[in-house]
C-alpha cells in the first residue's frame, strides 16, 4: 500500500511538472540566454569596464577599472595563473597591461545568462591588440560572473582561457 501511494504521488508530481511550465521557460529565450534588458545591461557594463582597462595608463582610469571588481575577486588565467584579490589583479594590470595592449570584444560573441538571485554570467571571445604596433595578434575565451547587490553590479569571478595567436593578425 505504501509503495502504491508513493508511485501515485510520484505520478502526480511528474504530471504537475509536465503540465506547468517553469517560469524561466516563459521568461527567457529557449537557449537560456538572458532577456534583452539584462543582456543590454551586461553588454554596457562590459563596454565600460574594458574602456577603463584599455585606457588604464590615463589618470584615474585604472582606479575606475578597479571599481568594477569585488575586493575578493577570483581571476583565473590559463597562462598567468590565479589572482585572489582585487589589489593583486590591479597590480598585474598596471604592470602587464597599461600602455602595452588593449582588449576588444569580438563582435557577436557575447552571451549573457542570468544567475537566479545573484546576477549574470557573461561569456564570449576577446582579442588583444598591441599598442606599439596596432596589431591584434592574440585571442581568448572569457567568462565573467557579475553580481548585482544593492543596485550595483560587480565582477566576482573571471576566467580567461584558451589564449591563442590569431592567424590573421592585423
Amino acid at each position: 500500500m505504501i509503495k502504491l501511494r508513493l508511485l501515485l504521488s510520484l505520478a502526480l508530481l511528474a504530471s504537475a511538472l509536465h503540465t506547468a511550465p517553469l517560469q524561466a521557460e516563459e521568461t527567457y529565450p529557449a537557449d537560456g540566454q538572458a532577456p534583452a534588458p539584462l543582456f543590454n545591461e551586461i553588454a554596457a557594463m562590459d563596454t565600460r569596464v574594458f574602456d577603463a582597462f584599455n585606457h588604464c595608463n590615463e589618470p584615474g582610469r585604472l582606479e575606475e577599472h578597479a571599481g568594477y571588481f569585488s575586493p575578493d575577486i577570483e581571476f583565473y588565467h590559463d597562462t598567468g595563473g590565479v589572482t585572489w584579490t582585487r589589489d593583486a589583479m590591479i597590480a598585474n594590470t598596471k604592470k602587464y597591461v597599461c600602455g602595452h595592449f588593449t582588449r576588444q570584444l569580438i563582435p557577436g560573441s557575447l552571451k549573457v545568462y542570468p544567475i537566479k538571485d545573484f546576477g549574470a554570467l557573461a561569456q564570449g571571445v576577446h582579442r588583444f591588440c598591441q599598442l606599439d604596433n596596432g596589431k591584434c595578434e592574440g585571442a581568448a575565451d572569457f567568462a565573467i560572473v557579475w553580481r548585482l547587490r544593492d543596485g550595483q553590479w560587480q565582477i566576482t569571478r573571471v576566467l580567461s582561457y584558451g589564449h591563442h595567436a590569431l592567424a590573421d593578425a592585423q
